[in-house]
């Protein structure tokens, strides 16, 4: 009888090979509570999160420290040549507009004013004449409109549609008909010898004087307003762009003292270049806008300034011209009581008109800074001091009851007698020698201005680039060190 052998072994596999017994398995520790069960899948990281702690794995070492000086001096140079790039376009547009756009508009504003004025002179001049009214009177009228006309269509081209000033161009360009036909009838009831012509010629200059003129100026006092915007565009220092030029040599310099003091090397070729492209960018920035700021200036104080009291010396002289006509065309019709004191209207206006003419003309000539600007300024206040004596004169034989000898006096006609007419004219050339001159003035300075800044925004913005280049350059020499 066959027994099973003793003991706890497994009886031997029928192929010969030990069999292991089967283990039930064991219960394992107990998980703690709130802790991920074993052989659960990690929540995966946000690559924005992996690259932060490898940008500060980085940065504890000196390659990556030196990648992030590299990039932030790349950045502050590429930030400096743009602003400097903006900020020097932006002045030298306003520059460019100071030149071509804005100062010629406001010169061309004076010249609508000083047309129309010029030709309500002349109207008055030739109405005096009766129907011997000259040529050169009656062409003197006729250039005055037609320079008026053709000055508010360049302005009426150059102005936005809507604005204040279009307005104003469109309420000239409807009284300036309106004028001319009240002028006409003047004109031929004069000549037929009714004394409604006169009535007629009064009413043309109250229409030139209260509706006319006044939007005139306001016109100018408009386009003036543009000028002195552009001037407050072009001269402002960059002040943006100056603080990133520092900021960015002060940084530069930073750099290559460090690299000196961890390598022992006194130069870094890239950072070098960087360098060198800053400091040019920041002193052609600070010399050339200083330049062109010291050139505006100028431009400003002996060009646009002596020619806005020259337009004003000028359109005072043409109103008293005008005046001291319709003192004789009214005859004592229209009078003004001052201080008590009962005075004929356009003869006080005309008064008015000279005080004016005085004080323009001495700060015209306070504003002129060589003598050839000074010279004709001298020359029109001789003639006008000569220009009143010979109105008092006239004026004299008004009161006297002499009409014919106080307009020989005004309009001239006799070959011995002295008459205004001659002054004025003196005075007219005088101002228009000086506005000339003034002109000329405010092109060169203006122009050395707007020129000074040439080349600025291109360059600056070129240099920048090549500064970041040497940047990279110099950091990557750096780098190569460690591989």
């Amino acid at each position: 009888m066959t027994r099973p052998p003793k003991g706890s072994a497994a009886p031997p596999s029928p192929l010969g090979t030990p069999v292991l017994p089967a283990v039930p398995p064991q219960p394992g520790p107990a998980t703690p509570a709130g802790a991920p069960a074993q052989g659960r899948l990690q929540p995966r990281r946000t690559a924005f999160a992996e690259g932060v702690d490898r940008l500060r794995a980085a940065a504890t070492t000196e390659p990556g420290r030196l990648r992030a000086i590299g990039a932030v001096l790349a950045l502050l140079l590429i930030a400096f040549g743009t602003v400097t790039a903006w900020q020097t376009t932006h002045r030298a547009s306003a520059a460019g507009d100071v030149l071509t756009r804005s100062q010629p508009l406001t010169s061309d504003a004076a010249d609508i004013y000083r047309s129309l004025a010029d030709a309500n002179t002349a109207a008055s001049s030739g109405f005096l004449a009766g129907g011997q009214e000259t040529k050169a009177s009656r062409d003197r009228y006729e250039k005055g409109i037609r320079t008026a006309a053709a000055g508010l269509v360049n302005a009426a081209a150059h102005s936005e549609p809507g604005s204040a000033s279009a307005r104003t161009i469109d309420r000239l360009n409807r009284l300036l008909p309106e004028y001319k036909g009240l002028v006409e009838r003047a004109r031929t009831y004069n000549r037929q010898g009714f004394p409604v012509g006169g009535a007629y010629l009064r009413y043309a200059n109250e229409k030139m004087q209260k509706e006319m003129l006044p939007a005139a100026e306001d016109l100018y006092t408009k386009e003036n307003q543009r000028l002195r915007a552009d001037y407050a565009d072009a001269t402002p220092y960059p002040w943006a762009a100056i603080a990133l030029g520092v900021a960015a040599l002060a940084a530069l310099a930073w750099a290559q003292h460090r690299t000196y003091r961890r390598t022992n090397r006194v130069l870094n070729h890239g950072l070098v270049a960087a360098t060198a492209a800053a400091t040019v960018v920041l002193l052609w920035l600070v010399v050339g806008h200083s330049v062109a700021r010291a050139n505006l200036f100028e431009s400003r104080t002996h060009g646009v300034d002596s020619l806005d009291v020259l337009h004003d010396a000028r359109i005072a002289s043409l109103k008293a011209r005008g005046n001291e006509n319709l003192t004789l065309v009214a005859r004592g019709a229209e009078t003004v009581t001052v201080g008590g004191t009962v005075h004929d209207a356009y003869d006080y206006d005309f008064q008015q008109n000279m005080k004016t003419l005085g004080t323009r003309l001495a700060e015209a000539e306070r504003l002129a800074d060589d003598t050839s600007g000074q010279r004709p300024v001298d020359a029109a206040a001789d003639n006008m001091a000569e220009w009143k004596k010979r109105h008092a004169a006239a004026r004299e034989q008004d009161e006297n009851g002499n009409y014919q000898q106080a307009l020989d006096r005004v309009i001239g006609g006799d070959p011995e007698v002295p008459a205004t007419v001659e002054c004025f004219d003196n005075v007219d050339a005088d101002l228009a020698d000086a506005l000339a001159h003034e002109q000329r003035e405010f092109r060169r300075a203006a122009g050395d201005g707007r020129d000074a800044m040439t080349g600025l925004p291109a360059g600056a913005a070129v240099l920048a680039v090549l500064g970041a280049a040497g940047v990279v350059l110099g950091i990557g020499r750096r780098l190569s060190e460690y591989r």
